[in-house]
């Protein structure tokens, strides 16, 4: 009896460690990012099935909570801001240090036919829930959880910390994520795809082979991905994400600039950049940004006030400027303070950037003055 019952536990325990699909059931990327977000896929899909489980229930109980606040609380808020105050915001969207933060790039630019999203956090490949056992499944919905903390509470991704959750198991990288926002966003995916972006600004397919290496930067190119979606009232838009070091050292070495300066000229967003564009050693994206967009929309901690060239751009402070948090506190703009005085400014009913309470947020909305001939 005891030889039976310990062959019975020892066929339990494989079973579930045995994937909850087979193989060959493969689920659309769109089921996919469902799932991930604790939305029901489609009747059909293998994923209903894991559904029922205690555990996704509670995953979804809890985004509905989570996203009903943001959306309360600054979403709605921004996209109100946006109709209003932001012209053309039709363009293709430029929004460096990003990280995977989809969230605030559909809420200010809802209308842009592409997205351009960068950051040092990896990739990732495309997420095959059909082949994990039910420990797995369980892990990546809590790791998916904690990835998005910071920036629903706050509003922005502390980078460390997402670094780190975004390496860690079998599904990894940026895509979970920026599966869940556009999932959450009411978007309809119909294509994902890792790509290779090449020196000279071309894409391809990317090959398991080509593993990044330092910066993000493979043998082949920039890794990327790819991803085409749709929703009520737009037929087809297309999200970029590239993972590597965008100082002027790694912009040597990709085809970033390239690649951004072919989709023509182009509205940026800049928020959460932990004041890198002040800095010579990022030279290059600041006056690629500046020549290349035609409205910006930024915190402080993006382009450095004093770049802007009062005969060149329309600067409309909203909100109050209170300087840095204290772990940036060498970075105060007296320049732009005496903008934020001088100036009639806006007021916003919303928090975003380091400075996330509402009456402590700033942005700045940069447009381009037609070229005098």
């Amino acid at each position: 009896m005891t030889k039976f019952v310990a062959c019975v536990l020892a066929a339990i325990v494989a079973l579930s460690y045995a994937p909850l699909l087979r193989a060959s059931e493969r689920v659309s990327p769109n089921d996919t990012a469902r799932f991930l977000a604790g939305l029901h896929p489609s009747p059909d899909s293998p994923l209903s099935a894991l559904t029922k489980s205690a555990v996704w229930q509670r995953h979804a109980a809890r985004f509905d909570t989570l996203f009903e606040l943001k959306n309360r609380d600054s979403l709605n808020r921004i996209r109100v801001f946006a109709a209003k105050e932001v012209p053309h915001a039709d363009r293709p969207l430029l929004y460096f240090f990003s990280g995977p933060d989809f969230l605030y790039a559909n809420a200010f630019f809802g209308d842009a036919p592409v997205y351009v999203l960068s950051g040092l956090e990896p990739a990732g490949d495309i997420p095959r829930i059909e082949d994990l056992d039910s420990r797995a499944v369980e892990f990546t919905l809590h790791n998916t959880e904690r990835s998005l903390n910071s920036v629903l509470d706050l509003s922005f991704f502390q980078t460390n910390d997402m670094r780190r959750e975004l390496s860690a198991g079998p599904v990894f990288g940026t895509l979970p994520i920026l599966y869940t926002f556009l999932a959450r966003a009411g978007k309809t995916i119909s294509e994902a795809e890792t790509i290779v972006l090449d020196q000279d600004g071309g894409i391809k397919k990317a090959t398991a082979e080509g593993q990044a290496g330092s910066g993000g930067i493979s043998q082949e190119g920039m890794r990327g991905l790819r991803i085409v979606f749709s929703d009520k009232t737009h037929s087809q838009q297309t999200l970029y994400y590239f993972s590597g070091d965008v100082s002027n050292a790694g912009l040597r070495k990709s085809g970033l600039l390239k690649f951004c300066e072919s989709l023509g000229q182009a509205n940026a967003l800049l928020k959460s950049a932990s004041y890198l564009l002040h800095r010579d050693r990022y030279a290059y994206l600041r006056d690629f940004i500046l020549k290349q967009s035609a409205l910006i929309a930024q915190d402080d901690s993006g382009i450095p006030f004093s770049s802007f060239d009062p005969s060149k751009w329309d600067l409309q402070p909203f909100g109050n400027y209170v300087g840095p948090i204290l772990l940036f506190r060498n970075r105060y703009q007296a320049s732009l303070a005496h903008l934020f005085q001088a100036r009639e400014r806006k007021g916003l009913d919303f928090g975003v950037g380091y400075q996330w309470r509402r009456n402590r947020s700033n942005l700045l909305l940069a447009v381009q003055k037609p070229a005098i001939l």
